[in-house]
């Protein structure tokens, strides 16, 4: 393991925000790149469809589900109007998009059409997405089980967004670790926020050094063809300057890929808070064992401000 050489940064000790990146000599383009991250992160957070938007986590049960604003509704949305968007029927694997008896509001769309009963494509990269004003649902599947979630583009999380706030940038918490990949992939059972688990793989550890302690990092992953790396973490500053359940830290892929022994850049100035530090409707994973660190990881995201 090795840490990157050190850029001569000119901060103050007082904790900064994401426009506070200055670098005095040396290769500016770390700490540009960083601010530019931090920017972004920012902007994806409080889009239209971002996790700032979202307002329900409904669980759909066995049968059929009512969804709409009228009061009889097993699923109410707190919107405008008194009338049901339609029957969400559950059946073992399969959902179903029916019509009320009063037939299917003019204002709701599937994918961008006027509703239509249909299949329900769930969760992935490109679920089935219904829209009626500036509310937005689709459905997602978490172990066993699946559930309803909701967004509200107008919600006040979103537009009364006021940004959010860093430890000042610290090249020495850019770390390139050790890949070290199994033999044989372990199974792993990732228990989330909310209490359902599903299962991933674990192809190896980050293994490195940090206040004197040797650290094993696992990612886990839901198949071995992953493109990319998700480290859940929570280590000494967390509950007291950081959000307490966790942080996240998306990586590339190691140098030599997942199957060979080679180096992976852990840059821990990207550690961002997960979902549910900003919304209670989210369903972040818990991180495993091995990710539960004694050490102080003082950069990335600090708690946030609501």
């Amino acid at each position: 393991m090795r840490r990157f050489p050190a850029l001569c940064l000119a901060l103050p000790l007082s904790l900064m925000t994401a426009g506070e990146v200055h670098a005095a000599g040396g290769d500016r383009s770390w700490a540009r790149q960083l601010q530019q991250w931090r920017t972004d992160h920012a902007a994806g957070l409080s889009a239209p469809d971002g996790w700032l938007s979202l307002v329900g986590l409904a669980w759909l049960r066995l049968g059929d589900n009512t969804i709409g604003t009228s009061a009889d509704s097993r699923i109410r949305f707190h919107a405008p109007g008194d009338a049901p968007f339609g029957i969400i029927a559950v059946e073992q694997n399969v959902l179903r998009l029916k019509a009320p008896k009063s037939g299917f509001p003019a204002g709701l769309f599937v994918n961008g059409h006027p509703a239509t009963e249909q299949s329900i494509v769930v969760d992935g990269p490109d679920p089935t997405k219904f829209t009626d004003g500036t509310l937005s649902f689709f459905v997602i599947r978490r172990g066993e089980k699946v559930a309803l979630r909701i967004k509200d583009s107008q919600d006040p999380t979103r537009v009364q967004f006021h940004g959010l706030h860093w430890y000042a940038p610290d090249p020495n918490y850019r770390i390139e670790a050790d890949w070290i990949p199994f033999a044989e992939p372990k199974h792993e059972v990732v228990q989330d926020i909310v209490g359902t688990r599903t299962n991933g793989l674990v192809l190896g550890v980050a293994r490195f050094t940090l206040d004197g302690q040797e650290i094993r990092l696992e990612s886990v992953v839901q198949d071995a063809n992953a493109k990319s790396l998700l480290f859940v973490i929570r280590d000494a500053t967390s509950g007291r300057a950081t959000y307490a359940d966790s942080r996240f830290l998306h990586t590339s892929l190691p140098d030599h890929g997942l199957r060979e022994a080679g180096k992976i850049l852990l840059d821990f100035n990207r550690l961002e808070n997960p979902p549910c530090a900003y919304t209670p409707y989210a369903t972040c994973p818990l991180p495993p064992e091995s990710n539960r660190l004694k050490v102080a990881l003082e950069a990335g995201e600090l708690k946030y401000s609501h």
